[in-house]
């Protein structure tokens, strides 16, 4: 088996989401006057909900298993998850003492066990699947006939994980990432005429998906079905953004983010995509760069949305609260993070995948 670089970057970030949507919304910091870790002694709750309990569970599931496959092959199977079950214990006791200090969130001995079982269940998982991820398994040669291996090519389908995962907040335009104004609590828009709004949609949407098809294009090996690579990204995209507004909002609302803007946008934008996938690689790299700049000045720029803002009024965040929060923040800040990855590989020029 060969050590993943994927996997190392997954983890990483997964980390690094899990610690914000713990600690979110990150406000109100104060001195508990006791021991952070004071809760460990508190008495059992007199109630517990299925859901959070199954929230915390699912939610360190992936880091037991993205650090098993992150630590193997180095490691033996047994020691792998040994090493996930102490770094996920150790990350999770930290977590919730921190949580300590903040007035909005309750640290609870119950939340720490659930999260240890969750890194257990992933880990294990995680030594099961190794050999077929790790070890030249039908997918990893799958991956390998159509994307480019090493560490940069790993590193960009992170990002593009991490887009799919923006695309679960149902309080953004579709493709529309880079919006700072909730960050930067700056107010939005003035409202305008439907027309002017499909407009800007459409626009935002369409220069979004041809960034993302060239910034992906960019993994592929030569002679890659680069179009079949385009139609299965924009279905999972698709499918990602319809289970957020059926799940976070009601079923009936699952399809309320296809607005005539929306159409629009991915209508034209699938006929660019195809079309600028013909030129040649440096030039879908400065595409891809300057589409994203100019659709994130759209996004911030934007009114509001007429078509959402209806079903947003009405929208019980409820137990999503710091899942939204943490989407919405992958969101603001995707556009960047793609734009310096671009221009590093495009500064290193070629294609090869060193990266340590």
């Amino acid at each position: 088996m060969r050590e993943s670089s994927l996997a190392r970057f997954l983890l990483l970030a997964y980390g690094l989401l899990v610690a914000y949507a713990t600690l979110h919304p990150l406000s109100g910091w104060r001195d508990p006057g006791v021991s952070p870790f004071a809760f460990l002694a508190a008495p059992w709750p007199r109630y517990l909900t299925g859901f959070d309990l199954a929230a915390n569970f699912f939610g360190f599931s992936p880091y037991g298993f993205l650090f098993v496959l992150a630590v193997r092959p180095g490691w033996t199977a047994g020691m792998a998850v040994a090493l996930a079950l102490g770094s996920g214990s150790a990350l999770s006791l930290a977590l919730e003492a921190t949580q300590s200090f903040l007035p909005a969130r309750i640290p609870s001995h119950v939340d720490v066990l659930a999260n240890i079982a969750g890194v257990a269940a992933g880990a294990l998982a995680g030594a099961l699947a190794a050999p077929h991820l790790l070890g030249g398994g039908p997918l990893q040669r799958a991956r390998v006939e159509v994307l480019e291996t090493g560490a940069w090519s790993n590193l960009g389908l992170t990002l593009l994980g991490l887009w799919l995962l923006a695309q679960l907040n149902p309080a953004t335009l579709l493709f529309g990432a880079g919006d700072l104004r909730d960050l930067l609590a700056a107010p939005p828009g003035e409202r305008h005429d439907v027309g002017f709004f499909v407009a800007i949609e459409a626009a935002i949407a369409a220069a979004n998906l041809l960034a993302v098809t060239m910034l992906g294009s960019t993994l592929a090996r030569p002679g890659a079905p680069l179009r079949a690579m385009l139609v299965v990204l924009l279905v999972v995209a698709l499918a990602v953004r319809t289970l957020a507004f059926a799940v976070l909002m009601q079923a009936e609302h699952a399809l309320v983010w296809l607005t005539p803007g929306a159409q629009l946008g991915l209508a034209c934008g699938i006929v660019l995509a195809l079309a600028a996938l013909l030129v040649p690689r440096g030039t879908r790299l400065a595409l891809a760069v300057m589409l994203l700049m100019a659709a994130t000045v759209l996004v911030n720029l934007a009114p509001p949305n007429p078509y959402l803002v209806a079903t947003l009024k009405v929208w019980e965040q409820g137990h999503f609260l710091n899942f939204n929060g943490l989407t919405r923040l992958v969101s603001s800040l995707w556009p960047f993070a793609a734009m310096g990855y671009l221009v590093l590989i495009a500064a290193r020029g070629g294609r090869d995948g060193s990266l340590g």
